[in-house]
């Protein structure tokens, strides 16, 4: 049974928000790359940057990770948690890609 996921993107004329919320992991992280795929090719088609908002994530695996990396040339800022962004340290994804601590956590 996968876990719960949402996914929503957003658009105006200098930025695609890619936002998701709950929990990335092995379960349901064909959805995730599809998504964020869709999200890039999109991003990449209007010649705008690309915000990753993991703020509604609670937990994440290293196939989210992974998935994070293989796009990180295209995303330019991913908004997280502040547990999350020391996952993000530690894995290098934060050397490669701006990290930003999402407002409120």
């Amino acid at each position: 049974m996968a876990t719960s996921l949402t996914v929503d993107i957003a658009a105006d004329n200098e930025c695609l928000r890619f936002t998701t919320a709950g929990e990335i992991d092995l379960s349901n992280i064909a959805a995730f790359k599809r998504a964020l795929t869709d999200a890039v090719a999109e991003a990449t088609r209007r010649s705008v940057r690309l915000l990753v908002d993991l703020a509604g994530v609670t937990y994440l695996d290293s196939a989210a990770i992974n998935a994070l990396y293989a796009s990180a040339d295209r995303v330019t800022t991913i908004i997280a948690p502040s547990l999350l962004k020391t996952t993000l340290r530690v894995s290098g994804l934060a050397e490669v890609v701006h990290v930003e601590v999402a407002s409120g956590t």
